[in-house]
């Protein structure tokens, strides 16, 4: 018969373990709260973890404010996070699948020739002279193109866990006369799945956080993503407070509407994890040991 009762080695690890989660929370929930603060409140007694007054001023400054149109931010941002992730997982699956296929000839050279990239960058001019040069410059491709062509980290990923599938697999297919086409789309890419959600995650996460790309080819305003949109609320909020205190005047909610744009950009990005995280571990582990 199991002994139910709980011995104190075991309370002691709940204990432990539920102290944990709660620092790890904690972070998530000041957010929360103090973008629900009052500016005055929150400079007269600080961070609190129940605050007195509920004031959604900073969410009244994010939507009304006239500093960038909020809407418009999550539009492009998901969009090019959509367009961008779904590209690119596309591109370093098939390249993936290219190179841990025994039958092309020279994969070791091709695949140092892309690890080299990991290593050594072309600079920031070359890169911003390239763009340019292409057209992907103050439009939306801006945001999609330069963070395309791709990541050699992810395409590893890719490559190792194919190399870990069983090549008869690919060597019967052709004998039935499947195409490369077939065996790649109907056969790898579907037994890879874990590794492919994981670099999903990985280029979405990219794509979302993104504000590089924003800053060094976008000028029109009405294509600034999330990110870039918060770097610009800081810098509007700090000019306020520094022309408020001049004149005298009350002082913007600087921080409640920092966290509340904090809050309103990595929303998504917390729905998607819970979806991809039963593949997560499983991809990155067999990816990254094989082969």
């Amino acid at each position: 018969m199991v002994d139910k009762r709980v011995s104190t080695s075991n309370m002691l690890i709940y204990a432990f373990i539920a102290t944990i989660a709660f620092l790890c929370l904690l972070p998530m929930w000041l957010l929360v709260t103090t973008s629900l603060m009052n500016a005055r409140e929150l400079a007269k007694e600080g961070v609190k973890l129940f605050p007195r007054h509920i004031s959604f001023e900073a969410y009244r400054v994010l939507l009304y404010g006239g500093i960038n149109t909020l809407g418009t931010a999550y539009y492009v941002t998901f969009l090019s996070t959509l367009l961008g992730t779904v590209m690119a997982l596309l591109i370093t699956a098939s390249a993936g699948y290219a190179l841990s296929s025994p039958m092309l000839k020279g994969a070791g050279s091709i695949s140092l020739y892309f690890y080299i990239t990991m290593l050594f960058s072309g600079g920031m001019v070359p890169w911003y002279l390239i763009n340019y040069k292409l057209g992907v410059f103050n439009n939306f491709f801006a945001l999609v193109i330069p963070s395309l062509l791709f990541n050699p980290f992810n395409l590893f990923l890719v490559r190792n866990f194919m190399k870990q599938l069983p090549v008869s697999l690919g060597e019967s297919a052709r004998m039935d006369g499947a195409s490369e086409y077939m065996i790649a789309w109907r056969i790898y890419l579907p037994l890879s799945a874990p590794v492919l959600a994981t670099i999903t995650l990985f280029y979405g996460l990219g794509y979302w956080n993104s504000w590089w790309n924003a800053i060094m080819l976008i000028e029109d305003q009405t294509l600034f993503p999330l990110q870039y949109l918060l770097v610009r609320i800081r810098s509007s909020l700090a000019a306020m407070r520094l022309s408020n205190i001049s004149g005298g005047a009350e002082r913007p909610p600087t921080i409640p509407v920092q966290n509340a744009v904090t809050l309103v950009t990595i929303g998504p990005i917390i729905l998607l994890y819970p979806f991809l995280q039963r593949f997560f571990i499983k991809g990155i582990v067999i990816g990254a040991v094989k082969g």
